[in-house]
């Protein structure tokens, strides 16, 4: 079962959940940006929720079916378009032997995830299949995806296949899909909460009020390792020294130009410019659909705040799996 590159589009890799437990040797995590979207993927075509699958940015990503296969699409709608018909997205669809998927312009969001019933057949490197860029590994040869690449399939298991039946009978769709809304949010401008860094009282009351009161834009300069911001200039009271120290995804940092950098999911293991705040886990999946020029307005909440959301947040997904589960079996 494979699937056929013809154009690599803008950056496409191979990503999972992520590589945990190397941190300590510098291995960095890696693993899909938007993880709420990644997971879902993987829930609507039967399989586990960590499974392999593309990752694809803004556009121009073009994908030949050279079998049968079911698929979904969730994530930022990237214009998706399957033999010149508009796609299906956050739901099961099966695409047939000799389809096209080209991903044409980025309408809402910034990244699309495609997974396949199976999984990319690719193997683990410490454990995941993401792709480091950085350091070559994971993925497909360690790389992001180039023309003529092949992606294999991995063997479907028996709930796949139910799927893949039901879908055959349907003709393609089961008419079942997911409201994203509640997951995330593609919107170009959105307020994002934070809690308070380690360093937050360091910086001065300007800054500080700033942070929670002014806009701040997405510079070009945003990657999968980090997002540098433009907005009021952040200050420190006075100069000191900090040793680097663990960073985490979300982090904010702040160099000495004033202007914040968000660590993302391919950051570096340990930091040493001051931490201002820190992104809920609930809000990185739309941080992660955010374009170069979108407006952030930063709102600081408790820890309290900041888990309930993280477990409301879980609890949809969950119940995502189950209702689909439902679908499938009865």
């Amino acid at each position: 079962m494979t699937v056929r590159v013809l154009h690599p589009g803008m950056l496409t890799t191979i990503q999972d959940l992520g590589r945990y437990g190397y941190q300590k040797y510098g291995v960095i995590v890696s693993g899909a940006m938007d993880h709420y979207s990644f997971r879902a993927a993987n829930f609507l075509v039967g399989n586990k929720e960590n499974e392999g699958a593309l990752e694809i940015t803004l556009l121009g990503t073009s994908l030949l079916f050279e079998r049968d296969m079911v698929i979904a699409i969730t994530g930022g709608d990237l214009l998706a378009v399957i033999d010149d018909k508009k796609a299906l997205t956050w739901r099961p669809i099966l695409v047939k032997k000799g389809s096209i998927l080209q991903f044409k312009s980025p309408l809402k969001g910034c990244r699309a995830y495609v997974a396949f019933a199976g999984g990319i057949a690719v193997p683990d490197v410490m454990g995941s299949k993401s792709t480091y860029l950085r350091a070559g590994i994971g993925g497909l040869k360690g790389r992001a995806l180039q023309k003529e690449d092949i992606i294999e399939v991995n063997e479907t298991d028996e709930f796949n296949r139910l799927l893949f039946h039901k879908l055959d009978e349907s003709g393609s769709d089961m008419n079942w899909s997911v409201n994203y809304n509640n997951l995330i949010n593609l919107q170009q401008t959105q307020t994002i909460r934070v809690i308070r860094g380690t360093e937050f009282d360091r910086f001065d009351e300007k800054s500080k009020k700033s942070l929670f009161n002014e806009p701040f834009k997405v510079t070009t300069q945003a990657d999968r390792m980090g997002y540098h911001m433009e907005g009021p200039i952040l200050s420190l009271t006075e100069e000191f020294q900090l040793l680097s120290e663990g960073v985490t995804h979300g982090t904010i940092q702040v160099p000495p130009s004033g202007h914040p950098i968000i660590l993302m999911a391919d950051r570096q293991t340990t930091g040493g410019y001051p931490k201002i705040g820190q992104i809920i886990s609930a809000d990185l999946p739309s941080m992660a659909q955010l374009q170069p020029t979108a407006t952030i307005h930063f709102k600081e909440v408790s820890h309290e705040e900041a888990e309930n959301e993280l477990v409301k947040k879980e609890r949809i997904l969950e119940e995502i799996k189950a209702g689909f589960r439902y679908k499938i079996l009865n």
